[in-house]
C-alpha cells in the first residue's frame, strides 16, 4: 500500500510540475497578444479612424457644395415648372393638357 501512495505522489507531483510549465506557457503567450494588439493593431486602428474622418470630412463637403446646389436647383426648376404648367392651363396631373 505504500507503494502505491507513494507512486501516487510522484505522478501527483509530475502532474503539478506539467501544469505550471503550462500555465507559465500560457501567461508568456498573452504577454505576447497583449504587446502585438499594442504594437500592431492601435495603429491599424489610428489609421483606420483617421480615414473615416476624411471620409466624413469629404461627404460633408460634397453634401455642402455639391449635393444641395443641386437640389435648390432641380427644386426650382420643379416649381418654375409647374407655375408655368399652372399658367398656361396644362394643370393636369401628369402636366398633359386635359381635353
Amino acid at each position: 500500500m505504500g507503494i502505491a501512495r507513494d507512486v501516487a505522489i510522484i505522478i501527483l507531483a509530475l502532474e503539478s510540475i506539467i501544469i505550471g510549465v503550462l500555465l507559465a506557457v500560457l501567461v508568456i503567450q498573452v504577454i505576447r497578444l497583449v504587446k502585438l494588439l499594442r504594437e500592431e493593431v492601435l495603429p491599424i486602428l489610428n489609421s483606420t479612424q483617421e480615414t473615416v474622418g476624411t471620409v466624413r470630412g469629404t461627404a460633408t463637403f460634397m453634401t455642402d457644395h455639391l449635393v444641395q446646389p443641386v437640389v435648390k436647383v432641380s427644386s426650382y426648376a420643379a416649381g418654375a415648372r409647374q407655375a408655368v404648367s399652372t399658367l398656361f392651363g396644362r394643370g393636369g396631373r401628369n402636366g398633359r393638357s386635359q381635353a
